[in-house]
Parts: C-alpha cells; sequence; structure tokens
C-alpha cells in the first residue's frame, strides 16, 4: 500500500531510512530541509532508488500549508529539540507522524504530544528500533505475562566511540540535542529498558561525566522500579570506534537477553541449562512497522505512553546527576 508522505529533514539518518521506506511503499512528495546540500544529497539518493525526486519547501509551516492535503503522513527526522514541534504542527494539520528518537526532550513535551495525538486522532509512533522490533515486543509480553515468574533486575550495558565521530556536531550542543551520548545512542538503551519493564521508575540516581565537552559522554543509572525490581544502566561514549550492547533481565523463572535494538532475544527458563534464541522474524525498519500500525495491522508498538515513560527517566537522571548522584524521585 502507498503512503503519501513528507520527509521532515534530510539528513544522513534519513537518507539511511529511505531505502526501506521506498520497498515498503512511501511516496515522497515532498521533503521538508533547510539545509540545500542536505536535500541534494537525499535527491541523489532517491535517484539511485529509482523513486521520483520531490520538491524542497524548507520552512515546515508553509510545507503543511501547501501540501498538507496531498499527504497522509510524515516521518521527522530532525534534531531533537525540533520534535516536539514539528510533530504537533503535523498531527494537528491531520497527518499520521513517524517520530525519529528521542521523541521529545522532557516529560512535560511527552505529555503535550500525547495531548495533541488523542485531540487529532492521528498516529503518533516513534522509531525506536528496539521498541518496534518482534523481540522487544515478545519479550516485554513475556515478562508482563507473569510465565517467567516475578521480574527481579534489569542490567544494560552500552559502549561507542561517541564522543570523536559526533565532535563538531549539533549531537554535542546542549540545547539542541537535549543530552549528549546517554540521550543519543542511549536513548535506545533507555526506552528498550523501559519498554521491557513496562512501569515506571519510582528512584533514579545517576552520576554523568562530559569528559571535557558540553554534554554528558559517560553515565552510570541506577533505579528502582514501582514494583521493587532494580535497574542498573551503564553508558561509555568515549572509546574505541565500534558499539556493543547488552540487556540482561533476571526473572524469578527465567533469564532473557536481549539487545537495545531488538537485534537478537535468547531465554533461558528455569530447568533449562541454556539459553533458547526465540524463533522470530526481524524487525526489517521503522517505516514497515508504521504502516502496519497505520493500516490496523499491529497495534502500535512505540507509542508516546512509552515515550512518556523514558522522558521521565531523562528528566530523573538529569536532575540526579547534577546532584552529584542523590537520588529523586519520579512519583
Amino acid at each position: 500500500m502507498t503512503t503519501r508522505t513528507a520527509l521532515i529533514g534530510a539528513g544522513g539518518m534519513a537518507r539511511h531510512h529511505l531505502p526501506l521506506m521506498i520497498e515498503s511503499g512511501a511516496d515522497i512528495r515532498v521533503v521538508c530541509e533547510p539545509d540545500s546540500n542536505n536535500y541534494e544529497l537525499a535527491l541523489a539518493r532517491l535517484e539511485e532508488l529509482g523513486a521520483p525526486t520531490p520538491p524542497n519547501e524548507p520552512e515546515l509551516a508553509e510545507m503543511l500549508e501547501n501540501y498538507a492535503d496531498e499527504l497522509d503522513a510524515v516521518f521527522i527526522i530532525t534534531p531533537h529539540n525540533l520534535h516536539h514541534d514539528h510533530a504537533k504542527m503535523c498531527m494537528e494539520a491531520g497527518l499520521d507522524v513517524l517520530l525519529e528518537k528521542p521523541m521529545v526532550l522532557n516529560a512535560a513535551e511527552a505529555l503535550s504530544l500525547m495531548e495533541t495525538r488523542d485531540r487529532s486522532g492521528r498516529h503518533l509512533v516513534v522509531a525506536f528500533q528496539g521498541g518496534l522490533s518482534p523481540q522487544i515486543r515478545y519479550a516485554a509480553q513475556l515478562i508482563a505475562s507473569g510465565e517467567l515468574g516475578e521480574l527481579q533486575t534489569v542490567t544494560g550495558m552500552l559502549w561507542q566511540g561517541w564522543k570523536t565521530s559526533t565532535s563538531g556536531s549539533w549531537r554535542q550542543v546542549p540545547h539542541i540535542a537535549g543530552g549528549g551520548f546517554l540521550f543519543d545512542s542511549g536513548a535506545h538503551l533507555l526506552n528498550t529498558v523501559c519498554t521491557l519493564a513496562g512501569e515506571d521508575f519510582a528512584n533514579v540516581a545517576a552520576w554523568t561525566d562530559n569528559r571535557g565537552t558540553d554534554v554528558d559522554i559517560n553515565g552510570v543509572v541506577m533505579g528502582r522500579l514501582l514494583s521493587g525490581a532494580l535497574v542498573t544502566l551503564n553508558g561509555c561514549g568515549d572509546c574505541i570506534p565500534g558499539l556493543e550492547n547488552e540487556v540482561f533481565v533476571n526473572l524469578t523463572g527465567g533469564v532473557i537477553r536481549t539487545g537495545i535494538y531488538g537485534e537478537r532475544l535468547y531465554i533461558r527458563r528455569a530447568g533449562e541449562t541454556e539459553a533458547s534464541e526465540a524463533e522470530l522474524p526481524k524487525m526489517r525498519g521503522a517505516w514497515q512497522q508504521f504502516t502496519q500500525v497505520r493500516a490496523g495491522e499491529i497495534e502500535n508498538p512505540c507509542p508516546p505512553e512509552v515515550g512518556l515513560r523514558m522522558a521521565k527517566l531523562w528528566d530523573a537522571i538529569v536532575e540526579s546527576a547534577g546532584k552529584d548522584g542523590h537520588p529523586v524521585s519520579c512519583a
């Protein structure tokens, strides 16, 4: 099924999404990109994919005024500080929204988007690979069902040569990025843990190290969920090139091992001698899941409610880190 689409933001991440968007029926009618170089690079990528080359309308308000009636949906892939306003404008214009991660900068913005979603009746899906993956969806359902017993602890870690690779970019500008490594690549860790846990945090303690930059580069987070289960998260963004991650969920009747992108899922139940990989289809792309949500084929696996849970966690991390790790309440 073809989806008449606007691409809002045409930077490197947007161009990364284009192949699966085109394959999954995206008919990109217009681009909204203020940087002419990014727009030209996007056009070149579309030409390579054999897709039509749409016009550019750099101002979002003008794009919506001129093109909203010709569109079904938008994919917003802009710097973090623009996510709230752009998503709100598009839903109010009658369009369904696929929104790049992180959803918003804080819990207040998350609540605002939820209100706009409810008032407009539009779909809002957040493009977290983990939250959209069949692996994480299945694991979250398994945890919530109680089949593996009581949730005890969640442990997650992520390392990446992020400090060097993002040097000089907007990702290290606090008022644009909203945070550093823990809020950029680390947002996948935070969101996946929130999705798996399926509940809010009660308390959080956090320490961060900017490593000579204006944003967090390394960080450690400890938390207690409302159920009493304990969570520890570790992120290191100043290390060798590459990226590795792991998430362990320990329950009284089993152990789950997965990744922050839902790229794998191993389950070991009580009485078993080793973990078995879950036989599930791999997540092929955020746009594909978005079209399934719009068609009513699946429930929204990464709705703004999960975005709110992650935003509340991030607010608590920022507050605690600013108090040198003093625990804060998330209630």
